[in-house]
């Protein structure tokens, strides 16, 4: 039996029993994967890395993804929808690094060895934490803004323009607000070192979204077509 209850179809079995029914929407599956790519590239970001002469940290390779899902969400759902995104990764943050140092606080056991290392590795700095939130925030929110705002006085042409000047906006502001507060947790002392740990994930990160500005095209036609 259906019944509506609001804008709800209510599913009720024989039992008596009721249901809300899942929406068929890509939008909860694109939001986890947005949210667990800004946890995990937090996580791995306290590494520093150096390839030759360029020097990052060790999310280069993930966190251009949470730009390319931000893209899609605030394309297909706009802007609200997208912000409902950053805050929903800001708080998973949160729980996280609050969890890592709840257990890290919690007594070992005789017999476990890796104190040390499980600390050294989830014991994220508080700086870094200020860092990456604050970094996060402003970029991914200047990203949906920008993107939505184009796509209001443009309309549907120009998807391309909306991808990449989104990018370029939202990938500066947050990468210039991570590497200034961060670079001297991960053992970053010099203006000139600095500077290029700045450069560098910036014009990493927006090379990524140019190379897979197919897929995302791609991804955003299903969803439109689809929903």
């Amino acid at each position: 039996m259906i019944c509506t209850i609001g804008k709800y179809r209510i599913s009720a079995m024989p039992s008596g029993s009721s249901y809300i029914p899942v929406q068929k929407s890509a939008y909860p599956v694109l939001l986890a994967l947005f949210t667990t790519i800004f946890v995990l590239s937090n996580i791995v970001s306290t590494k520093g890395v150096q390839v030759g002469p360029l020097v990052t940290d060790g999310a280069f390779f993930l966190f251009p993804a949470a730009y390319v899902i931000g893209d899609v969400i605030s394309e297909c759902y706009g802007f609200r929808a997208a912000r409902r995104a950053v805050w929903t990764g800001f708080l998973a943050m949160i729980i996280a690094v609050s969890t890592f140092y709840v257990a890290i606080l919690l007594p070992a056991a005789s017999f476990y060895e890796g104190q040390a290392a499980f600390a050294a590795t989830l014991g994220l700095v508080p700086r870094i934490v200020v860092a990456s939130l604050s970094g996060y925030a402003a970029g991914q929110l200047l990203n949906a803004w920008l993107l939505t705002l184009m796509k209001d006085r443009l309309g549907e042409r120009g998807l391309w323009k909306r991808l990449l000047g989104s990018t370029v906006v939202g990938e500066f502001g947050d990468t210039l607000i991570f590497c200034l507060i961060a670079a001297p947790v991960i053992g970053i002392s010099t203006v000139g070192d600095t500077a290029n740990y700045v450069v560098v994930g910036f014009v990493w990160k927006t090379l990524v979204e140019v190379v897979v500005m197919p897929i995302t095209y791609l991804v955003i036609r299903r969803i439109k077509a689809h929903e």
